[in-house]
Order: C-alpha cells, then sequence, then structure tokens
C-alpha cells in the first residue's frame, strides 16, 4: 500500500525581500501568509523589495532554554525559554546599492559628483550643488528648470533627499540611513546617506525621466536632487542597519515556505567571498556579499509572545494535509 503523505517540497533556491524598520517608533514590516503568500515572486506587495536569488541561505537559532528539575533525586519537571534569538546568513547574487546598505553594519554613503577643485575625502568631498525639485514631480519623473536638468547625462545615478539643517536623531527617507548623535555642518549629509537613489534614463528640458522608481517613491517638499558618482561603507561606527526580512522556498508542485522576520541587523562588518568561474583553471571569480545577520524579537499582539521569526507553509493545490 502506497504512502498517503506529501512529499517533501523540492525547491530550487531561496529568494530575498527586504522592507524598512520605521526606525524612530521601532515598528517592522508585517507579512500575513494567508493573505499575501500568493504575490508574484518578481512583483512582491509593498513596502517589499526583491533583492533576487540567495546563495547559502542558513538560518541558525540562538534561543536557550533550561530545565526545570525537582524532586530527589532530581527529576525533569518542565523546560522553559531563557532567551530568544536567531542569526540568518547569505551571500547576494549582485552588487546593489540596496544589497552593499544591507551587507553593511553602518552607515552607507553615496558618493556625490564632486565640485571642481573640492578637497578629497574618503567618503566623497563636497559635491556639485543640489538642485530644487519642482512641483509635477513622480516617482520615475524629476520636474527640474531646463538649467538644472542639463546639469545631469544620461545613465548617471541621482540622490534625492532634503537638505540637512542640524537635525539630530535618525534621518534619511523613506529609510533611516543614519542616526546624527550630535549637529554636523554638510548641508549635504542626508543626500549622502539616503537610499533614495535612481539612475537617470533620459534628460529632457522639463526634468529628468529615471530608469527605476524610487525607493521613497513620490519627491515630498524641500527634497533636492544630486548627482552620485558610486557608494563607499565604511567599517566601524555606531550605526546598525535594521530591516525587516521575507525569504521565500517555492516548490516544484506551487507550494511555498515563509521565513518572515520582523527585525533583522546587520550583524557583521562589510564582507564578501570569491567564487571561481572555472574550477579547474580558476582564473576568473566571481565577488560575492555576505550578508550575517542578528535577529530581534517583537511582541506578539496575539498572545504577547516574544518571537524572532514566523515560518509559514502553503501546500500546493490538492495535496494532502
Amino acid at each position: 500500500m502506497g504512502s498517503t503523505q506529501s512529499a517533501a517540497p523540492i525547491v530550487r533556491r531561496v529568494r530575498g525581500y527586504f522592507a524598512p524598520v520605521n526606525r524612530v517608533t521601532q515598528t517592522p514590516v508585517m507579512f500575513d501568509a494567508a493573505e499575501q503568500g500568493g504575490f508574484g515572486l518578481d512583483s512582491p506587495p509593498a513596502p517589499w523589495v526583491q533583492l533576487g536569488w540567495l546563495r547559502g541561505f542558513t538560518r541558525k537559532a540562538l534561543s536557550r532554554t533550561a530545565l526545570v528539575e525537582t524532586g530527589l533525586p532530581a527529576g525533569v519537571l518542565e523546560q522553559t525559554r531563557e532567551s530568544v534569538g536567531a542569526e540568518v546568513s547569505f551571500e547576494f547574487q549582485s552588487w546593489t546599492k540596496l544589497t552593499m546598505v544591507l551587507g553593511s553594519a553602518s552607515q552607507q554613503m553615496n558618493l556625490l559628483v564632486t565640485a571642481t577643485g573640492a578637497a578629497a575625502s574618503e567618503d566623497g568631498g563636497t559635491g556639485v550643488g543640489a538642485v530644487a525639485i519642482g512641483t509635477g514631480s513622480t516617482a520615475t519623473f524629476l520636474s527640474l528648470s531646463s538649467a538644472d536638468a542639463a546639469k545631469f547625462i544620461a545613465g548617471q545615478m541621482v540622490t534625492v533627499d532634503v537638505d540637512y539643517t542640524g537635525q539630530t536623531g535618525f534621518v534619511a527617507s523613506p529609510m533611516s540611513g543614519a542616526y546624527v548623535k550630535t549637529a554636523l555642518t554638510d548641508v549635504d549629509y542626508v543626500r549622502r546617506v539616503t537610499l533614495n537613489v535612481a539612475r537617470i534614463a533620459q534628460v529632457g528640458a522639463t526634468g529628468l525621466t529615471l530608469a527605476e522608481a524610487l525607493p521613497g517613491g513620490v519627491p515630498t517638499t524641500g527634497m533636492k536632487a544630486q548627482a552620485v558618482k558610486g557608494f563607499v561603507d565604511r567599517e566601524g561606527g555606531g550605526f546598525f542597519q535594521e530591516w525587516s526580512g521575507l525569504f521565500v522556498m517555492e516548490g516544484s508542485q506551487g507550494e511555498r515556505i515563509f521565513y518572515h522576520y520582523p527585525r533583522l541587523q546587520a550583524a557583521a562588518s562589510a564582507a564578501e567571498s570569491t567564487v571561481a568561474l572555472d574550477a579547474k583553471k580558476g582564473t576568473l571569480e566571481r565577488v560575492m556579499l555576505a550578508g550575517r545577520f542578528i535577529v530581534l524579537p517583537v511582541t506578539d499582539a496575539l498572545d504577547g509572545e516574544r518571537v524572532v521569526c514566523y515560518r509559514s507553509f502553503l501546500p500546493a493545490a490538492n495535496s494532502l494535509v
């Protein structure tokens, strides 16, 4: 007589999705597998951003339990949970602004296109002046005067955020890029640390058409645009990136396994590894960005329990349960 059990899922790789935690209110992004679990893997529900396939996805439990003993001689009466924790690690398959941010346990800076004669600096020198964004802008179009638009070129990257005016605490939008302890003097600091960056597809007389939507959506009043050359992160400092993470395994029959971590903080400084493209010759290597995250607990509103991860399973259609 054959087994009535369904076979274990057969999956290819793990896909990763991230969403920013509101650092001011410490509010993570929730995920309801019953309501949202059928989303298209290439078009996740907002505010989740897909980071593609991950390599070497590993989950490690750090929770500790203790035995409560009673009697003589002592015997185990029950067990209790002393602490709750976990760790997640993997490698990104590509280098992007966001994967570099996620793989870094500190601020990640936008290297502004520097002004003529600007002094050199490890974080990038004084940038070419930012320009005001006009009304009518969208997530994919920045309305500028013709004179300001002419300062940019197609293919260039652009950072969009407000001037720094001495504010302290978490700065930048739509996700916090740094925590300022004491007031600074760099008017471009927020645009240096913001993740609100996109590439310019076309320059027109009325503004800039972007190749992808700004992560922060429609620019708000007071935001300005500034050209970016590249990115730089630093080892050290007191700021830690924090994100909500969602990892998806899709089975060959359409079943899905979800691992939802409401709060992930980068637990290691920027690191990378190499993978030989030709194992025999070893002349070319692919440089992979490494990510290791410590999981912070949240309190489940359902019953007040403190948890670090939600593992959900959506069986394939018509499979046995």
